[in-house]
């Protein structure tokens, strides 16, 4: 669905929910929200109160640990541009810019059948 306007459809869905986990994959960065998966496959940047961090230099590894437990208050798309999600002062961002990208996706979103109730399950890809 990406560059579609139902792309905002699904960062939607994450206003209101926990992050409950972030992953480090061979190739990508995930924020997780029991069941429902955000997948930086490009390189995530972000700020964590006054600090910026941008995956995968500095203390990235240690920052994004403490999105753990937050509630994602909104969201942000710019095509072309990034996505991001925000909980408070905090946001965790994905790059979707050409040249951030490490092949011909930057991110997923991926919600399984039943993470969300009478809901199907749908991945938006950007």
């Amino acid at each position: 669905m990406a560059g579609t306007a139902c792309s905002h459809e699904g960062l939607a869905l994450l206003v209101g929910r926990e992050v409950s986990a972030v992953s480090f994959v061979r190739d990508s960065v995930e924020l997780h929200f029991d069941g429902m998966v955000l997948r930086a496959l490009a390189d995530p940047f972000g700020l964590y109160g006054c600090s910026g961090w941008r995956f995968p230099k500095g203390n990235a590894l240690v920052v994004m640990r403490y999105y753990i437990g937050k509630v994602i208050d909104e969201y942000e798309l710019l095509p072309d541009r990034f996505l991001a999600v925000d909980s408070g002062e905090h946001r965790f961002a994905v790059p979707l810019d050409p040249d951030s990208r490490k092949g011909p996706e930057a991110a997923h979103l991926v919600i399984p059948e039943d993470a969300i109730e009478g809901r199907q399950r749908a991945l938006w890809i950007w």
